[in-house]
């Protein structure tokens, strides 16, 4: 699996523009999200980041989690599996407005990019812990990537 720096212009741009081939109407080639919904979800990632107010997992859960999922998360090697679970946080089941979730998830993208790795350098994650940079690179990388194939762009 080939990983791209989210720090980077060149990923920001190529991630816009695989965005940008997404119409209200694409079907997924997997799962039960529709685009609107997938597009939600990509930016739940981002609203636990930057959301100080966002509910935590209990501290045996977040144990659990790094043990468990931490790794195949963050690694450079290994890609997300097909309908493969998810987080309640991350369920998204409801009817969403496309234009809304591109453009949040487009802002989140860009934000990344302009913050710099050095901003994510052993920042806290909700549930996963503190990760250095690499981490959350293929963290944020891996789960855009899984979704926008999901979606065949």
């Amino acid at each position: 699996m080939t990983i791209l720096n989210i720090f980077e212009p060149q990923t920001t741009d190529k991630l816009l523009h695989r965005i940008s081939e997404l119409a209200p109407n694409t079907f997924p080639l997997w799962g039960k999200m529709d685009v609107a919904q997938m597009l939600a979800h990509c930016s739940v990632a981002y609203d636990q980041t930057f959301d100080d107010n966002t509910k935590r997992p209990n501290a045996f859960v977040r144990f659990v989690l790094r043990m468990v999922l931490k790794d195949r998360l963050t690694n450079s090697t290994t890609p997300y599996k097909r309908n493969s679970g998810t987080a309640p946080a991350f369920l998204i089941t409801d009817a969403r407005d496309f234009e809304v979730e591109k453009a949040r998830l487009i802002a989140y993208i860009q934000r990344v990019e302009k913050l710099g790795a050095n901003y994510f350098e052993y920042k806290e994650s909700a549930s996963l812990g503190r990760l250095n940079s690499f981490e959350w690179n293929n963290l944020f990388y891996k789960h855009l990537d899984h979704h926008l194939s999901q979606f065949g762009v």
